[in-house]
């Protein structure tokens, strides 16, 4: 979904209450939506692994309830969780590969252990998050995105192999080449609220074809009980992890950042289609997001089961398609994903579901997030020195994949860390990112924010501008961007008697054509980005500083604006020719 999407559609904003009974429909309809990707990744876990019975149906019961809590969680504003918005929550795919090597390689223990970790890294990366991101760049995350994709997939053709003994080999290639087709013909050619639905009719599609093959297995659903309380699992912790602990924790490390940079862009983009008159994104809401998604986790490893994610793309299209943001609907969805759990009967069908279906469709969401990443690097155009770090660490971590070339040679823990293409991929983004930043130059400036840094910044910049050898028509609107961007800064944090001035620091990047400033500075009480949509919505006003936020928009080619909790970073970029 289009970062741009807006919330014209909007008959109840998240703050608006609708009736019981519309909120109790819409949440049905969105349990069915959001119900499939756990189910379906969570049968392709079990069937691929060596988990006992009673492990494997609590881990599919577990799954759904920490979903349905996240859920919940997601749509309240409590302190640091949740993000005040109907995000859909559900066991991320993208931990798939990786989680079934922990459990076939170290058992159900050590990958409870890894979920918990990474769920705490989640936890501390939504915090720290704008102190990396010179590093994590859209590259960094976009290359990582493609490589967890390509991961994944392997896995999931392998399974299509898979079948029973009693039906013919051809079966599950065409029950899965069944999902595929209809999911993506329905996709491209319907429109509104049936597309919407387009993923559960492919797999309906493909559950009849697989009925009609043989594939089903309903051994066991027969016994299972209409109503009762779940018996737990719980596989417990490793207090003493080994070498297969240490050497799979970096991969869930990469996955948890992937899902994380995932969960901030549905951060951002559910409050533009929640809304009617859409403003710049909260950040502060994104973190609340970020930390539901990290928080759900934690509880999900701890219960036994896999990490969780956001639906992305099922999320959006549920608030533009209905019309319908109210978060009592994200509470009536949480509410009957967590009551589910109370029918094992349902636990026992969803677990007969054959891999040759949950394959179609786990190919389709991977397949979309592959195209996801590709978006990200992208996004900022192709430029040479962004073409050879996308290059390398993709060659290089697809060409590792399935190969055993580094482990062979090297052996040990180190040795099957670095056999990972995915592990690799990203090692080498991320490093070709740190070197590019590190060779190119920079300037800091830090100070107090008051009315001197004003004269402070003004003569940093002038000298910036003197050394790259701009001329004076240039420094000049260098220095009048830095001025009204402070300004704009300035206007609401004046700090109170008994508070110190806030901290101010400016990071000039000159380039051969433009020179980037950053501003960081504690969070002010409205997004200047917000400003901007105010200056362009409206006619004009006489004000000061709208008249200064009119300058800024004319002489910056490019104006951002990122909140965090306790931190506000504005990144302007002024080119050399105007």
């Amino acid at each position: 979904m289009a970062a741009s999407a807006s919330g014209e559609g909007i008959t109840y904003e998240p703050d608006e209450k609708c009736s019981f009974a519309l909120s109790l429909g819409m949440g049905i309809q969105g349990v069915v939506i959001a119900l499939a990707p756990t189910v379906l990744t969570m049968s392709l876990f079990v069937q691929s692994t060596n988990l006992s019975e009673r492990q494997a149906t609590w881990s599919v019961m577990a799954a759904i309830l920490v979903c349905g809590i996240a859920t919940v969680i997601s749509a309240a504003r409590l302190g640091p969780l949740g993000g005040g918005h109907n995000v859909l929550m559900a066991t991320s795919p993208s931990y798939l590969a990786v989680a079934i090597l922990a459990v076939n390689s170290a058992g159900p223990q050590t990958l409870a252990s890894l979920v918990v970790v990474t769920a705490l890294f989640q936890i501390a990366l939504a915090k720290w998050l704008h102190r990396l991101s010179r590093i994590i760049t859209p590259t960094v995350s976009g290359v990582v995105i493609m490589l967890i994709a390509i991961g994944v997939m392997q896995v999931v053709v392998e399974r299509i192999g898979t079948t029973s003994p009693d039906a013919p080999a051809i079966a599950a290639p065409v029950v899965a080449l069944i999902a595929v087709l209809v999911a993506a013909m329905l996709a491209l050619r319907v429109k509104g609220l049936l597309r919407l639905w387009s993923p559960i009719i492919a797999i309906v599609a493909a559950a009849i074809a697989a009925g009609l093959f043989g594939l089903y297995d309903p051994a066991g659903v027969g016994s299972a009980a209409w109503l009762a309380v779940p018996q737990p699992e719980f596989p417990g912790l490793d207090l003493t992890p080994g070498t297969d602990f240490w050497a799979l924790l970096p991969l869930f490390m990469v996955v948890s950042l992937a899902v994380t940079i995932k969960a901030m862009t549905t951060g951002v983009v559910i409050q533009r289609v929640s809304l009617r008159n859409p403003g710049a994104a909260d950040y502060r809401l994104v973190q609340g997001t970020v930390n539901t998604v990290g928080v759900g986790s934690l509880v999900g490893g701890l219960a036994g089961t896999l990490s969780i994610g956001t639906m992305d793309a099922t999320s959006i299209s549920f608030a533009q398609f209905t019309g319908v943001a109210s978060r009592r609907v994200g509470y009536c969805i949480g509410a009957i994903l967590i009551a589910l759990v109370l029918t094992p009967k349902l636990t026992a069908v969803l677990l007969t579901v054959p891999s040759a279906v949950a394959s179609g469709y786990l190919l389709i969401t991977m397949g979309l997030l592959f195209v996801e990443g590709l978006r990200s690097v992208l996004q900022d155009g192709l430029r040479p020195q962004k073409a050879v770090v996308i290059g390398v660490a993709v060659a290089v971590g697809v060409g590792l994949q399935g190969s055993d070339v580094i482990g062979t040679v090297i052996g040990g823990a180190w040795g099957t860390l670095l056999s990972n293409g995915m592990m690799v991929g990203t090692l080498i983004a991320i490093l070709l990112t740190a070197y590019l930043e590190s060779s190119g130059r920079r300037r800091s400036l830090e100070t107090a924010l008051n009315a001197e840094a004003l004269q402070q910044v003004d003569k940093f910049l002038a000298d910036i501008a003197e050394d790259s050898g701009w001329d004076e028509a240039a420094a000049n609107r260098l220095r009048l961007v830095g001025e009204e961007s402070l300004l704009s800064l300035m206007e609401e944090s004046e700090p109170g008697e008994d508070q110190s001035p806030s901290r101010l620091v400016v990071i000039a990047r000159p380039s051969a054509t433009s020179i980037e400033l950053q501003l960081r500075t504690s969070a002010d009480a409205q997004n200047l980005e917000d400003r901007l949509t105010f200056v362009s919505e409206r006619a004009p006003a006489s004000e000061e500083h709208t008249i200064s936020l009119r300058l800024l928009r004319h002489f910056a080619s490019t104006v951002r604006h990122r909140k965090y909790s306790g931190i506000d970073i504005v990144t302007v970029e002024v080119e050399r020719t105007h």
